[in-house]
Formats: C-alpha cells, structure tokens, sequence
C-alpha cells in the first residue's frame, strides 16, 4: 500500500512555475550573505584552537548524517521506492541549513561553533555535497539492484555543474559577506539581526510558495512524506546529539552540533533538482526511460518546512532547560 502510492507519487508533475530555480538561486544567495555577516577571521581562529567541537561536528554532518540515512533507508527499503530514497540523501548530503545559526543562538548554543561549522560545511559543499551524493546514491542503488527494486543503472552526476552552481549559490555570497562584514562593521551591525529574520521568513515563504500550485498533490500524499521526514530528521538531531555525547563535549557546543546536523540546506537540494543542466529532463522525467523523480521533490521539499518547525521546537527545548 504505501509503496504503491510513493510510486505513484514519483510520476507526479510538480508545477513550479517559470523561473523557480532562479529566484531559489537568488534567494539563498541572499541568505548566504546575511550568514557571512556573522562570520569573521576571529571567530574561525578561536574555535580552531580548540578543534575537538568543530571536527565531531563536521564528520557527523559529512559522514554520520549520510550514514545514518543509509541505515534508515535499508530498515524501510520494502516500504521506499528509489526516487524517495535518493530525496533522503540528497538532503543528507547538502551543508547545513540558513537557519541554524538563529536556532543556536535561541537555543543558548555556542554561535561561534554554529557559524564555523556552517562556514566550514557551506565552503566545502562544491566538492562534499556531490561526492557524497554520488558515493551513498550508487551503494544504494547496488542494494537496490540486489532487492530488485532498481529503478536507475547507475547514478550519473555532472560534477563539474554541481560544483559551478553551489559555488555561485554558496561560495560569492559567503566571501561578499565576509567583505562586508569586514569593511563596513557599523553597516553589518544594523543589518545583522534583520537578516536573520529574513533568513527564516523568506526561506519559509519560498517553500510555502512552492507547495501552494500543488497542495491538494500534497494533501493526497502528506501522510507518508510527513512520517518519513519526522523520522529522518528526528534521526539527524539524534545523529548530532549522541555523537557530541560521546565525545563529552560541552553542553553548549552539544546543543549547536545537534542542530547544525539536523537543520540541512534542503533549499540548495530543490535548487539542484530544478537545475535542468544537473537533472536533465530527458533523463529525470521522461516517460520514454520511465524515470521520474517526483519523490525527490516531494522528500526535499517538506524537509524544508518540517525542519523549521522541529529546529524551532528543540530550540525552546534547549533554551529552558539545564539538563541538556
């Protein structure tokens, strides 16, 4: 039953209107930039001294998460269908989300973990995000093949216009940013805190306005896209606090890692679907090859309103308590 409709759901024609991807673009360009004002050359040399809470960080976004995700898709494999599976790690391995570094702070986290750790992902994403996506897409696809559920031979990844499209998107906005911050500190003062409400408003809006055209698809299709995401990133939050758990590391630095993993940029995995010269149409959505990547859509999509909503949720979690 649940199969069945996720199947469906893979051939569904998603309207987005003329121009999504590049408004998308601009958007997170712009959020780029309002995260870049927080990040100065001080605050990545102070964490680097004491490299423990970054590095866990790190390997947890760029190897636990993917990881993690794997897992759930061979534990729910007889219930997926591929395209839903590949969504998942698509948005396993895109950088942390714009959004985090409000959370962190709301959530009485160390900021300057969060926004190193947000730099560190966003700068290295060009390279990390496909690899990752290329190396656990294929592994899956393998099992898949074993499972008889493969739908794609091979995943093929233009690495090259992955790397040109989340460096323009990601890369210029981060370094203007940095500029910015640097030469016009007063200005950057100002503006500071109106970016990070823009960050969450325009992020929401933008995603909202995507889900609109096609609601009654989603309303028909929610359930299981919403019990799916609940999971994952539930998992993703998890991921980041058992891991900094182990690794015994502070409280505050606990609370930012948690949700840094947990908080993804599923804005740059729906720029990366809607980009034709990365996910070519005639391969993608093409009746003739009987691809059709509805389900990737549908996964990131969600991930993008639901993870707002849990983020914000834990925030208040960990801002009243002082237990975790």
């Amino acid at each position: 039953m649940i199969k069945e409709q996720l199947s469906s759901l893979d051939q569904v024609v998603l309207n987005f209107g003329g121009g999504t991807g590049l408004v998308m673009s601009i958007v997170l360009a712009l959020i780029m930039f309002g995260i870049a004002l927080d990040i100065k050359a001080e605050t990545l040399r102070n964490i680097f001294v004491k490299p423990k809470s970054i590095i866990t960080g790190v390997c947890l976004q760029w190897f636990g998460l993917p990881l993690v995700t794997f897992i759930i898709i061979m534990i729910f494999n007889n219930w997926l269908t591929p395209m839903v599976c590949l969504g998942m790690l698509l948005v396993a391995s895109c950088p942390g989300g714009n959004i985090s570094n409000f959370m962190s702070s709301f959530a009485k986290g160390n900021i300057e973990l969060s926004v190193s750790m947000t730099a560190v992902s966003t700068v290295f994403a060009p390279v990390i995000t496909p690899f990752n996506f290329w190396a656990w897409g294929n592994l899956y696809l393998k099992f898949a093949s074993l499972t008889g559920t493969l739908t794609i031979p091979q995943l093929e990844i233009p690495f090259s216009e992955i790397f040109k499209t989340v460096f323009v998107i990601l890369g210029i906005p981060i370094i203007l940013g940095m500029l910015f911050a640097h030469y016009l500190p007063a200005v950057t003062a100002k503006i500071k805190k109106p970016f990070s409400i823009f960050s969450i408003v325009v992020f929401a809006v933008m995603v909202l306005g995507m889900f609109i055209p096609n609601w009654q698809m989603f309303i028909k299709y929610i359930i299981f896209i919403f019990i799916l995401v609940l999971i994952h990133n539930a998992c993703a939050f998890g991921t980041g606090f058992v891991g900094a758990t182990l690794m015994k590391l502070p409280r505050i630095d606990r609370r930012s890692i948690t949700i840094e993993v947990g908080i993804q940029n599923s804005g740059l995995g729906l720029t990366l679907l809607l980009n034709p010269a990365i996910f070519k149409p005639e391969m993608w959505n093409n009746p003739e090859t009987g691809i059709f990547y509805g389900g990737m859509l549908f996964v990131t999509a969600w991930w993008g309103i639901w993870h707002i909503i849990s983020g914000l949720t834990l925030a208040t979690i960990f801002r009243k308590s002082n237990k975790v």
